[in-house]
């Protein structure tokens, strides 16, 4: 018997009708939810994911703004366009989409976004509200998405292992904090590529995700019968059979005949990412 899918398609147009409620409720009152997003550059990927994020808006109503920037813009022009949003009150969240072009630090540009205006939930303010266990401040995107399927399956993760594979600042680290606090009280292992006997850590996981980038990187025999695995990866490789492109995720799909549940790729984790962008807008509008 084959693992029953995580959904994040499904789930993320549930959370989208919801939002589309509240951003009606929030225009009569005169706040119209406003999300701003900075590209710079011509990176054929960042361009898809900024349309998705926009058609996203438009499902639920938010008002989307998005500046193309070309490649040789500077980074202190990249600072003072940041500054003149932090300043706008009628934007409520600012997102530069990642990756920015090599003489542009990403640390730097995320924290000049006022951390109220962070719908990332990069800025080490919210991130340190993580560590502190407060969820009240904007929490990192894919995190919270995958914290959101795993929880609308009803997965108790009490006391539960769970191997977390990535310890970027993105999903990894602030996913692990999610874990184990207080009231999800998972236990968990944080791993990366140069782990040693990661195999064996896996092989002894009730939950499995995996974060890394690398396509396939975690094979089936590493997969423990009814353990839950969610595939943060996507990368874009040459079909073999077909010699056309196709979508995969980190892990092997044929883990899904050992696993109790798996997130698909593509429609797993990429739907709930932009659905708590969504809701963190959303909250950064009523937080305003």
């Amino acid at each position: 018997m084959g693992a029953v899918l995580l959904d994040g398609k499904s789930l993320s147009r549930e959370i989208e009708d919801g939002l589309k409620i509240k951003v009606n409720e929030l225009k009569k009152d005169g706040i119209e939810p406003h999300l701003a997003v900075i590209l710079v550059g011509d990176d054929p990927a960042s361009h898809v994911y900024v349309r998705n994020k926009e058609n996203a808006c438009k499902r639920t109503g938010i008002k989307s703004t998005k500046l193309i920037l070309p490649v040789a813009t500077s980074e202190e022009e990249v600072l003072q366009i940041i500054d003149e949003m932090n300043k706008n009150n009628d934007i409520h969240g600012i997102l530069v989409q990642s990756p920015t072009p090599k003489h542009i630090n990403e640390l730097k540009i995320t924290e000049r976004i006022y951390p109220t205006k962070d719908v990332d939930g990069f800025h080490p303010w919210n991130l340190g509200k993580l560590v502190q266990g407060d969820m009240r401040g904007l929490i990192p995107c894919t995190p919270a998405g995958i914290m959101k399927l795993l929880n609308n399956a009803k997965i108790n993760l009490v006391g539960k292992k769970v191997t977390v594979i990535g310890r970027s600042r993105i999903v990894g680290m602030p996913l692990s904090l999610m874990l184990a606090q207080k009231g999800i009280d998972a236990t968990v292992t944080i791993t990366h590529s140069r782990s040693k006997d990661i195999e064996k850590i896996c092989m002894a996981s009730d939950v499995i995700i995996a974060a890394l980038g690398i396509p396939g990187f975690v094979k089936k025999e590493w997969i423990k019968d009814s353990s839950v695995i969610v595939d943060v990866g996507i990368s874009r490789v040459i079909d073999t059979s077909t010699d056309r492109h196709k979508l995969v995720g980190d892990i092997e799909p044929s883990a899904i005949e050992k696993a109790s549940y798996m997130t698909p790729v593509p429609g797993g984790v990429g739907p709930m990412t932009i659905a708590m962008l969504l809701t963190n807008t959303v909250k950064a509008a009523i937080n305003n």
